[in-house]
């Protein structure tokens, strides 16, 4: 059983930036693809990043790339979502998602079988 806290949300400006964490527990952590979506307020959840369980690969979402960075720390079973120049439109509650041990990549978007309980980010205009 994998549980996932993300925690580093808030309010933020934009072109700010602001750096998400998703602290996982379970011993295999180190074998799960990660990822991270977002859902904002009327609108459906929608996938931003995710890492393959060495980090050696990173796949993001065409809304995000060159503005976050997705990474992971395996040594402390966590996994980290950069945030800069950020936009009004990137207001959303972020979720940190686990698709599963040893599983190939990419992960698709219904692959994940672990979720946080999400953390809020704002960004003011």
């Amino acid at each position: 059983q994998v549980q996932l806290v993300e925690s580093g949300g808030g309010l933020v400006q934009a072109g700010g930036s602001l750096r998400l964490s998703c602290a996982a527990s379970g011993r295999t952590f180190s074998r799960y693809h990660m990822g991270w979506f977002r859902q904002a307020p009327g609108k459906e959840r929608e996938f931003v990043a995710a890492i393959s369980w060495s980090g050696g690969s990173t796949y993001l979402a065409d809304s995000v790339k060159g503005r976050f960075t997705i990474s992971r720390d395996n040594a402390k079973n966590t996994v980290y979502l950069q945030m800069n120049s950020l936009k009004p439109e990137d207001t959303a509650v972020y979720y940190c998602a686990a698709d599963g041990p040893f599983r190939a990549w990419p992960p698709g978007a219904g692959d994940y079988d672990y979720w946080g309980q999400g953390t809020q980010v704002t960004v003011s205009s």
